[in-house]
Formats: structure tokens, sequence, C-alpha cells
């Protein structure tokens, strides 16, 4: 979808290691299930592309497959690609990670490359279901950022507070700006 002036609508990739919930995640914030989510690794491989809006703001959003960093193969050298190009069209990030299993050691490689990359990162932790959960959470600020979210996307637990958060630092677009749907005759 474009904005009236041309311009792209403001995009948000979501990135991570492997079934950390990122098309979970992707499916709330489109409102509707688009991606397919399995407990199996690996079902995302391509980028998938919905429409988010929140307090009448709108945004592109990017589904990407899991990221193992240091796998050499030709699968995941493919899902690194993909990822990277989602990284490159997106106006800010969702680094999403998982908080049953803790942060592990590609949760950190990840973080020092996303590091790099010169748009707004927002740290989630996933898979807080509840407020005992939270202390498990903590860790993650190991990796030294500021500030990050816990959240449930299966349950949608802290979900409206993140994109509170998301949208006063990542502007979207007003309906007024948008420009209409093609209408595609249906037979």
């Amino acid at each position: 979808m474009k904005i009236a002036a041309g311009k792209s609508l403001p995009t948000i990739a979501i990135v991570g290691r492997p079934n950390v919930g990122k098309s979970t995640l992707f499916n709330r914030l489109a409102g509707e299930k688009i991606a397919i989510v399995d407990n199996l690794p690996g079902v995302t491989r391509d980028r998938l592309y919905a429409k988010m809006e929140w307090q009448g703001m709108s945004y592109g959003l990017i589904d990407t497959g899991g990221w193992v960093p240091g796998a050499e193969d030709e699968l995941h050298t493919e899902l690194k690609t993909q990822l990277e190009l989602a990284v490159s069209e997106a106006d800010a990030v969702i680094f999403l990670l998982d908080g049953k299993d803790g942060l592990l050691p590609p949760d950190r490689i990840i973080a020092d490359e996303l590091r790099k990359i010169k748009k707004p990162v927002f740290f989630v932790v996933n898979k807080i279901d509840n407020s005992q959960q939270e202390k498990f959470a903590y860790e993650f600020y190991e990796l030294g950022f500021e500030h990050i979210h816990m959240v449930s996307a299966e349950h949608g637990r802290g979900v409206a507070e993140f994109l509170d958060e998301l949208t006063a630092k990542v502007p979207g677009a007003k309906p007024s700006e948008l420009e209409p749907e093609p209408s595609v005759p249906r037979i």
C-alpha cells in the first residue's frame, strides 16, 4: 500500500531465531491469520507482508524466517538473505526473543548485528504469559538495551503497551494519507 504522496507505508520487520513466535506476533498485529504457525522450525521461509493498524495509524509488516547465526547450509543462507532484504525494506525492526528459552548465544549475535543498522530496533521478549514469567525475562537486559518489552503474542498480553511505544517512535500513515486499494473485479 502506498501513501498518497507516493511514499511507501512505514514498514516494520519482525526478526529473530526460529520458533520465537514471529509468525504468531505477525498474525496478531495484522489482525488475521496470514502466516502459518507451527512448532516445527523453518515453516516461514520467505518474507510475508501484511498491513497493521493501531490508534488510527497504518503500517506495513514483514514476517521473516528464523535466523540461525553461523548456519551456512543453502536453506539458512537463503533465510538470511530474505531477512536482510526485509530489514533493508523496513523503517524499523522488532527483534523478537523467546522468554521461555532465555537468553541464548544466537540472541547475542543477532543483537550485535541489529546494533549496526541505522533504524529503530524494538526488543520484544515473547512467551511472557503471566507476571510470574516476567522475572525470567530480565536477563535479556544483559544485551545492553534501554528498554525491553515483555509480551505474549499468543494471548495478547503486553502487546497494546508495546504498540503504543512503537507508534510514538515510528509514526504511521494516517488513513487520509493512504491511496485507495485498487478495485479488482470479482467473478
